[in-house]
């Protein structure tokens, strides 16, 4: 497969030192070779500054630092633009890929004439252990279907810039990634390449997955509310959906082994 299309990976950290070099060696380990790896620390207070300055010598990793913490989606926002890849993908500062991911994804989007796409993905624990279940999702997401649900893991997700354009998101705390699809799905559908390409790490502390119900509610109606700027009335309806098909994606998309 060609190489010369460079792929953008957009890696927010935040007091992360104890896993990103697990991360960035899966980026390292990458069959498809042409990659800029962007990390964008969000002033973090152990020592992933030493690690990634010390341990790395690769010119294609770029290491960014906001001057005062604020949040993922800040950093997001600030490795897009500062991107230069045709395609955009993103892996968290604790998460893990599979070595052909780029490569896999990249062809599949390429055979089916793809802009926007994601794929499935293992759990794993805070310590790396298997928790023995698959996540997969919808073969085909449509605008109308992201409102349903943040059915990819942000992990997973690749588009093409040069037929998205540049996204930037609202400043909110939680569920900016969810933010992100919904304006790339404005402009693409998005498909599902039926393959494990990667590990999510659920339970570390401070992590999405570790907070109650009440409040992971609340940050889907903070979406549709804040960033969306959507009426009250339609942020519960959505929020609603949100919930229902939360529902629907654990028992129809989350495999146990």
């Amino acid at each position: 497969m060609n190489q010369d299309e460079l792929v953008s990976i957009i890696m927010p950290s935040y007091n992360t030192a104890k896993f990103i070099k697990v991360a960035v060696n899966s980026v390292l380990a990458q069959t498809y070779k042409k990659w800029e790896l962007i990390i964008v620390d969000d002033c973090s207070t152990d020592n992933t500054d030493e690690i990634i300055h010390f341990e790395y010598r690769d010119s294609r990793i770029r290491y960014l630092k906001n001057t005062r913490n604020m949040g993922a989606a800040v950093s997001r926002n600030k490795g897009l633009k500062e991107a230069k890849g045709k395609w955009i993908a993103f892996l968290d500062s604790d998460d893990i890929w599979m070595p052909k991911k780029l490569e896999y994804q990249i062809k599949f989007m390429k055979k089916h004439k793809i802009n926007f796409s994601y794929t499935c993905y293992k759990e794993i624990d805070e310590n790396g252990n298997d928790m023995h279940a698959v996540i997969s999702g919808p073969k085909r997401i449509t605008k109308s279907g992201m409102h349903n649900y943040c059915w990819p893991g942000c992990l997973t997700v690749m588009y093409n810039a040069e037929q998205v354009g540049l996204i930037q998101i609202a400043n909110i705390k939680k569920n900016n990634d969810y933010a992100m699809w919904l304006k790339v799905c404005e402009k693409a559908d998005c498909y599902l390449y039926p393959k494990v390409l990667a590990k999510y790490r659920r339970g570390r502390e401070g992590s999405i997955s570790t907070y109650g119900y009440w409040i992971l509610i609340l940050w889907h109606y903070k979406l549709w509310r804040e960033a969306e700027q959507k009426s009250v009335i339609t942020s519960t309806i959505n929020t609603g959906r949100n919930v229902i098909y939360g529902v629907y994606k654990q028992v129809r998309y989350k495999n146990k082994l």
